[in-house]
Formats: structure tokens, C-alpha cells, sequence
């Protein structure tokens, strides 16, 4: 371990307990985070000595999307209804129905390459996407 944090751990271990409790508070404020611990297993027999524990959640890039039809205007219906078969591969009747019953999935689980493609060719035509 590097000095700088020998240094910081040294520093922690002298803390008082009032200390360290508005430590984790100024944590939690300056960095977004919950340092709530919570004991599922009920036996608190195993847990050592109270120390403040910081519980950094790792922020995921989704890449995974639903495209949502979520508004059609009626005179662009047609144009829309047209993209729609396209997108989806469905005949008149079933991208119809999609087209005037918004909203309405259009396809679920696509990369974000591919639901930003569709979002820009129903934007285009008139029609309002959303991604979920």
C-alpha cells in the first residue's frame, strides 16, 4: 500500500466515534453515495468493530434498449406506419395497429446503435421515439 494511504488509514484509526460519523456524512454528500449497511442474516455476533463503510455503487452503461413508439401525429401516419413495417418486419395489419394504438413497443432488447438508428427514422417521418 502506498504511504499516502498508510497515512489516511493512520488517520482514521484516530478518529473519535463523533468524527468518524460526520466523516461518512461529508462522504456520502460530496460523492452521491449510501454507506448504509444492512445485516440480512439477523446474527450480529460476526460483525467486528463499528468502522464507517463506504458502498460505491458502479454505474452501468446500458446497452440494452426497448424502442417505444410513443406518439404518431395524424398526418404523418402513413409515412410512420411505413418505417414501422420496415422496423419491424409485420405486415400492414399488425404495424397498423401499432401505429394507432401508441404507445407501443416496437422492438425490445436492441443495441443503442440500432434503437438510436430507429429513433432517428421515426423522429424524421414525425413520429416521437422513447428509449427505455
Amino acid at each position: 500500500m502506498s504511504e499516502k494511504l498508510n497515512n489516511i488509514i493512520e488517520q482514521l484509526k484516530s478518529l473519535t466515534l463523533l468524527e468518524a460519523a460526520e466523516l461518512v456524512s461529508e462522504i456520502e454528500k460530496v460523492f452521491g453515495v449510501d454507506t448504509s449497511v444492512s445485516i440480512a442474516s439477523g446474527n450480529i455476533a460476526n460483525v467486528g468493530p463499528a468502522q464507517p463503510v463506504v458502498a460505491i455503487e458502479a454505474v452501468e452503461e446500458k446497452t440494452q434498449f426497448d424502442v417505444i413508439l410513443s406518439d404518431v401525429p395524424a398526418d404523418k401516419k402513413i409515412a410512420i406506419l411505413k418505417i414501422v413495417r420496415n422496423i419491424t418486419g409485420l405486415g400492414l395489419k399488425e404495424s397498423k395497429e401499432i401505429v394507432d394504438n401508441v404507445p407501443k413497443v416496437l422492438k425490445e432488447s436492441v443495441s443503442k446503435e440500432e434503437s438510436e438508428t430507429i429513433k432517428k427514422e421515426i423522429e424524421a417521418a414525425g413520429g416521437k421515439i422513447s428509449l427505455k
